[in-house]
């Protein structure tokens, strides 16, 4: 019985710990490029677009972040992260701008700069965090040119799919928002702020925290299925008494 009970518990931790590694594996494959992604993407919403920050250039450590913004875009509003120094360049317009709230602009934010305080080590990931207004362009897909700067060399992820090409052929893709339909009620309100843990639990292709879960699931597998073992080690079958009477 011990034998059988002991074959039980290592079956199942081999399981669990093959479903680890799977997941391990499956989060080193979503870190490969800059990617946005959107927590809406309603047409004339506010949203949250988290820019996972893949490996360096090269394995080279990373060092500045510069994300361009689509001329559909006026404004953003970055979420602070403590690993990085932020800042907004704007641009002159060449013409002036009427905005839907009635108000004319000369100018627009044009880039967000994220400069690391220290360089982002190659074999890590980190997330930066845009708040924008979506445009009122439901089935438009809008690109964020972004130039990944390392102590050695660039990685400018600015290529754009042509008309009928697969963006996955691409090398070096632009992070993208494809715009939906608009809500039916309306989004009227700023984004709400995230903390730098939420930022970072979010994936370069949405399916981060997914994976995390499972990995967590996994590993919670390990635990349970040694704690089995022991149990079944230590566990002694009950000894009748003698009816003395």
């Amino acid at each position: 019985m011990k034998t059988s009970s002991l074959r039980r518990t290592l079956s199942a931790t081999a399981i669990a710990g093959g479903t680890a590694a799977l997941m391990m594996a499956g989060l080193a494959g979503a870190s490969a490029h800059v990617s946005a992604d959107p927590n809406k993407t309603a047409a004339n919403s506010y949203a949250l677009v988290t820019f996972g920050i893949p490996h360096g250039c090269d394995t080279s450590p990373t060092t500045k972040v510069t994300i361009n913004l689509p001329q559909e875009l006026t404004d953003a509003q970055p979420t602070v992260n403590p690993n990085w120094t932020v800042e907004k360049v704007s641009e002159t317009l060449a013409e002036p701008k009427k905005l839907d709230d009635g108000t004319t602009i000369t100018k627009r934010t044009s880039q967000i700069v994220y400069t690391a305080k220290t360089p982002l080590d190659p074999h890590l990931r980190d997330a930066l965090v845009l708040s924008v207004k979506l445009p009122d362009a439901a089935g438009k897909t809008i690109y964020f040119p972004t130039l990944q700067t390392c102590e050695q060399g660039q990685t400018d992820w600015s290529e754009i799919a042509k008309e009928g090409q697969d963006e996955h052929e691409l090398k070096a893709p632009a992070p993208s928002v494809t715009i939906t339909a608009a809500d039916a009620a309306g989004d009227h309100h700023a984004a709400p702020a995230v903390s730098t843990e939420q930022a970072s639990a979010v994936s370069d292709d949405g399916s981060q925290a997914r994976s995390w879960a499972g990995l967590i699931a996994g590993i919670a597998g390990l635990g349970l299925g040694g704690a089995a073992f022991f149990r079944s080690r230590s566990a002694k079958p009950a000894v009748a008494k003698a009816d003395t009477k």
